[in-house]
């Protein structure tokens, strides 16, 4: 399969279109777009909206070539790309607006803490770690999504959009996600058991 290659249009902080092809960079991990910075003091701002500007003020339009490493599960290609030669990934970072992903790989570590050493970028305020971020996130909709069960009975009984009933236990990977609507015939239940009994199937991940 041929690299991704051609012109870029920025879809977030971390992750382009290249040629037509959706391009996660690897080593690298942008703010969320929502995501706010500041705190201590701090006044808060949209550092997210910030770095998706300034990386599409850079980089749209332009021409980059790309090194696939990896596939994630959102089925985009995990790549490192340049543009004339230069790294995007590691400019980003050396200017501030990415941190190393430090859980995939190591090869910006020493940039990050040279930006943060002179405090550019992200660097000159507070800022949570977006991987962080996103975990409080998923946190907050688990909450909002599990409001309403009964005690003891937190099996989630979903209807698919294909009419398919699906049941979805704590841990399991869509179930913050999945919200329990009783007027749609989706209910909660207490065990796996008592929800095969009414019909439902477990989720497969």
């Amino acid at each position: 399969m041929a690299e991704p290659s051609g012109r870029v249009h920025v879809v977030d902080g971390d992750t382009l279109d290249v040629g037509g092809t959706r391009v996660r960079l690897h080593g690298i991990d942008a703010p969320e777009v929502k995501q706010m910075c500041g705190g201590e003091g701090a006044p808060m701002w949209s550092c997210g909206a910030w770095v998706s500007q300034e990386v599409r003020t850079r980089y749209e339009g332009r021409q980059a070539r790309c090194e696939t490493l990896d596939t994630d599960r959102y089925g985009r290609a995990v790549a490192r790309c340049e543009i004339g030669g230069r790294d995007i990934g590691r400019e980003m970072v050396r200017d501030g607006l990415a941190f190393a992903y430090r859980r995939y790989s190591m090869a910006y570590d020493l940039d990050e803490k040279r930006a943060a050493v002179r405090e550019i970028g992200l660097h000159s305020t507070g800022v949570q770690a977006p991987a962080a971020f996103r975990a409080d996130a998923r946190k907050g909709r688990e909450v909002a999504n599990s409001a309403g069960a009964p005690q003891g009975c937190a099996i989630k009984g979903n209807i698919s959009r294909k009419g398919e009933r699906i049941y979805h236990v704590p841990g399991q990977e869509h179930y913050g996600a999945t919200r329990i609507s009783t007027g749609k015939g989706e209910r909660w239940f207490c065990s796996e058991a008592e929800a095969r009994a009414a019909g439902w199937r477990r989720a497969k991940r």
